[in-house]
C-alpha cells in the first residue's frame, strides 16, 4: 500500500470542518442498540464519528496519520487511539463488539483491502459496519479511491448481512452503501 502523508495531513486538517453530526449519531445509536460496549473505528482520522459514544462504551481509534491522531487525542482524550494498519490491528481475537469503516476501505488497494477485512473480521466480537461509496462492478472514481461492492467482498466470511443498502442522504449526503453485518 502506498501512503500519500502530505495528502493525509491535509485531509486531517480538513476533517473537522467535514464532521457529519447525524452520521455519528446514527453510528453511536447503532451501537448502542444493538447491545455493544466497545467500538472500534479503523481509519479514524481525528475521531469525529466516534465523540458522541457515551461514557459507557470502550472507545478505540485507529490510523496511520499521526497528524490526525494527535488531533483526535486532544479533542476526544477519553477514548484510545492507536497508530497503526487495517492490515496488522493491535486487538485480541473476537475483542470489539462493533468495528466499523467510514469512506476509508475506497482508498485501499486490492491487496491491503482483503488483508484489512481478515482483521477487521478477526477482531469483531459481534458486528461490522462498512459505509463506502458503492458500485456494484467496482470502478476508479480518481486517482486516489475507487468505488467499493463491500458485499461482494464479505461472502467468504462467517457472517450474516443484516442490512447492505444505499444510506439516506440525511444521514450521509454522498449515499455510501451501509453493510451491516453480524459475526457468526
Amino acid at each position: 500500500m502506498t501512503y500519500d502523508k502530505d495528502f493525509w495531513n491535509a485531509y486531517s486538517d480538513e476533517n473537522e470542518s467535514r464532521y457529519n453530526e447525524e452520521f455519528a449519531k446514527f453510528t453511536r445509536d447503532l451501537a448502542v442498540s444493538l447491545r455493544c460496549n466497545s467500538v472500534l473505528e479503523i481509519g479514524c482520522g481525528t475521531g469525529i464519528d466516534l465523540r458522541l459514544f457515551p461514557d459507557t462504551f470502550e472507545i478505540h481509534g485507529i490510523d496511520l496519520n499521526e497528524h490526525a491522531l494527535e488531533i483526535a487525542k486532544e479533542k476526544f482524550p477519553r477514548a484510545d487511539f492507536k497508530n497503526g494498519s487495517i492490515t496488522e490491528l493491535p486487538f485480541e481475537d473476537s475483542s470489539i463488539d462493533f468495528v466499523f469503516t467510514h469512506g476509508l476501505l475506497n482508498y485501499l488497494d486490492n491487496e491491503t483491502l482483503e488483508k484489512g477485512i481478515s482483521e477487521i473480521h478477526r477482531v469483531s466480537g459481534k458486528y461490522i459496519m462498512n459505509c463506502e461509496r458503492f458500485e456494484a462492478a467496482e470502478k476508479q472514481i480518481d486517482e486516489k479511491q475507487k468505488f467499493r461492492n463491500m458485499k461482494k467482498r464479505w461472502l467468504d466470511y462467517k457472517v450474516k448481512f443484516v442490512s447492505d443498502v444505499n444510506m439516506h442522504e440525511d444521514i450521509e449526503p454522498n449515499k455510501p452503501r451501509f453493510t451491516l453485518l453480524r459475526k457468526l
